[in-house]
Order: structure tokens, then sequence, then C-alpha cells
């Protein structure tokens, strides 16, 4: 009987430094011994979003992704199934979504800012990782990225922001810092934590995990 996967979660505000962490973390890890569940392919298309009363869908919202979806394939993977799943292109007309194979393997990483939301989930992680920045720290990242990767204006960026990121951020996302195993300050750098969690991630290699639901 397979082993149960060593499930980790890494949580945090939008350009935080999630993606940074895990990319760098990746690449100290054996290329077959992790799996990663991106909660952004989970977005709801935008036909099944929720709008204010502008008309404007509040992406930073629990509703706005399939979160129950989430859960039921974190089961699956757990239970040795693989998944395909197609990306989320951030609604850019011109990507071409790549169809996403998410299999077994001695851990299973979910990077997201709500993947500590759904209260099935917790229970099942092995390892909470909050990762966080200041505000101001975060904005300025996701001006580069969103104008820079996305397209976005830098107009609609800081509206958004001030609408919906950082009140969200604050409402839904930083209380889960309360349950976190481990949580990162990526004011500067995260040199450190990187070389601990990858200390950390290879001694789990070594021994192996097997742990009940």
């Amino acid at each position: 009987m397979q082993d149960r996967p060593y499930i980790v979660g890494i949580c945090g505000g939008s350009a935080s430094g999630k993606t940074f962490l895990l990319d760098h973390l990746l690449q100290e890890l054996p290329e077959s011994s992790v799996s990663i569940i991106f909660l952004d392919n989970y977005y709801k298309p935008r036909d099944k979003q929720i709008r204010d009363e502008e008309g404007i869908i509040n992406f930073d919202h629990p509703e706005s992704l399939y979160l129950d979806k989430l859960v039921e394939d974190v089961r699956a993977v757990i239970g040795g199934e693989t998944l395909i799943r197609e990306e989320y292109t951030f609604n850019n007309p011109d990507a071409i979504p790549k169809q996403l194979t998410i299999r077994p393997a001695p851990i299973l990483i979910l990077e997201g800012i709500f993947v500590f939301h759904p209260p099935e989930l917790q229970p099942l992680m092995d390892l909470k990782i909050f990762v966080e920045a200041h505000e101001y720290i975060k904005l300025a990242r996701r001006i580069r990225r969103d104008h820079a990767e996305r397209g976005y204006t830098v107009e609609s960026i800081l509206v958004d922001y001030e609408k919906y990121v950082a009140p969200m951020y604050h409402k839904f996302i930083a209380p889960t810092k309360n349950s976190c195993d481990l949580i990162i300050p990526n004011h500067e750098n995260m040199d450190m934590a990187l070389t601990v969690l990858r200390n950390h991630m290879l001694t789990v290699l070594e021994k192996g995990h097997d742990k009940g639901e």
C-alpha cells in the first residue's frame, strides 16, 4: 500500500513570495519527490463569478474559487490518483492553457492564498507555512508582476489592491497565520528559511512518511 504523502501548505498574501519560495525549494529537491497543487488553477470562470454593485469581480474572495474541488483533488492524490487540471491563464485571451498532470509523490505541496481556508484541508496538512511581507513591498511586487506578466495597467492594479486585495487579505488570509507551524518574513530575503525547509524536506524524504487521515 502506498504511503500517505507528506502534505505542505504554503499560504500568504498576494505577492508575498509564495511562488519564489516554492521555486527555490524545488531546485533543492529531487524532481520526482514533489507534486504541487496550485490554488490559482481553481478559479471559477468569469461567468460564474460574483460581481459587486459596480459589476466588478472580486477575485480575492474565497467564493471566487472552487475550494470544494480543491479538497476533492487533494483527497484523490492522497488516495493515489493522478489528476489532469487545466492551467488558469488569468483571463489572458492570448495565453494557451497547459494541461497539468498532478501525480502522487512523497511530498504534496498546496500553494495559494486560500489553501488554509477550507476547514477540511488543515487537518490533512503536516506542515503549514505562511509567507508574509510588508504591505508596500507586496504592492510594489504586484505592480511589477501584473503589469509585466498579465498586461494590467498600473492604475487598475492600484484600484484593485485598495478595494479588494488588501481588505480581503486582512479579513480572510492574515488570520490563518495563527494556525501555522512556520511564519516566514520575506521583507528582504528568506535565505535562512529556505535552508531550514530544504533540510527538513530532505529528512522527510530520507525517513519516509506514513500518517493516517
